[in-house]
């Protein structure tokens, strides 16, 4: 399905707005600029966008790239043309980026290259002009699975979609066999103190430094230190389990993406604890809740139910 046009520039304004961290867009001679192809794109003209555009490609190449074949060897996987002429655009877009800003290089990741070089083909052949194009290994992790979105534990930039608490988590879960890669991959840290930890990796892994690093570091990247500062102190307390010290806020942060239940304040005052279970799903029947809390199983707030 083919997202409305307001959805669209919602999503290109969220993008602009987490991007602004790192990039200035406010003006001068070196401001970012953030270009929608949109612009160019719903001005299109079917007949002369084949006539100009589209006769610079041949089907045999666009059938030959790697996303295509991939695609078109699944049983259950078909191909619409619009899919199918997403390389067409993409290489249109490096075009128009070619001729309003001067852009001579893209990058993007190994599996874009096909994309990237359908660009630079068309530049030369419009324009007789040289683009150049940047590819990126897409990042394994240790165990050969692909670190991405579509691999599942997705991590969002936006803080609405991944809190910087579950941001801060999925970095400090980071296996041993991946952490001193991550560290290279996605922080400013020079090599000597990732040596030092790559040491602390090898001789006492149980302190897991390493992790607690790059948590820090990408967290902060991306939300800023106060944000890091909090999710270390959510992390603090579920650890110490003195639940008691976190804020509203910082509980509603905790509890993203956990399973939860909603009860109002009425049914949350009149319910007994072996009630509550039942309700949240954690115990099956009254009875195994009172099995559970006699085994010192059930906690709230870190604290131990008795009865």
């Amino acid at each position: 399905l083919l997202n409305l046009e307001e959805q669209v520039a919602e999503w290109a304004e969220r993008l602009k707005r987490q991007v602004e961290r790192f990039f200035d867009f406010t003006g001068g001679a070196r401001a970012a600029v953030l270009a929608d192809n949109y612009q160019w794109l719903s001005k299109l003209e079917v007949i002369s966008f084949l006539r100009d555009v589209g006769k610079h490609f041949s089907l045999g190449s666009m059938l030959a790239r790697e996303s295509v074949r991939s695609r078109m060897s699944r049983a259950d996987a078909g191909l619409s043309y619009t899919e199918f002429s997403y390389q067409v655009l993409q290489a249109y877009d490096f075009l128009c980026l070619f001729r309003q800003h001067s852009c001579t290089v893209q990058i993007g990741g190994s599996d874009q290259w096909g994309n990237i070089t359908a660009g630079t083909d068309l530049i030369r052949r419009v324009e007789g002009a040289a683009a150049f194009g940047l590819t990126l290994p897409l990042i394994e992790k240790a165990d050969g699975t692909k670190f991405g979105k579509t691999e599942g534990g997705t991590v969002w930039l936006d803080a609405a979609k991944t809190s910087p608490y579950e941001m801060y988590q999925f970095w400090l879960n980071t296996s041993d066999a991946d952490v001193v890669g991550f560290l290279k991959y996605f922080t400013f840290l020079g090599r000597e103190p990732i040596d030092d930890l790559q040491t602390q990796v090898r001789r006492h892994p149980e302190t897991r430094e390493a992790q607690r690093v790059l948590a820090r570091e990408v967290t902060t990247l991306v939300h800023g230190d106060a944000a890091t500062r909090e999710a270390e102190e959510i992390s603090a307390a579920f650890f110490s389990g003195d639940l008691g010290q976190l804020t509203e806020r910082q509980l509603v942060q905790a509890c993203q993406g956990m399973p939860t239940t909603v009860l109002t304040e009425a049914e949350l005052r009149s319910l007994s604890i072996v009630e509550l279970l039942t309700r949240a799903g954690l115990a099956e029947s009254k009875r195994r809740g009172r099995e559970l809390i006699a085994a010192g199983a059930i906690h709230v707030n870190g604290q131990p139910v008795r009865d």
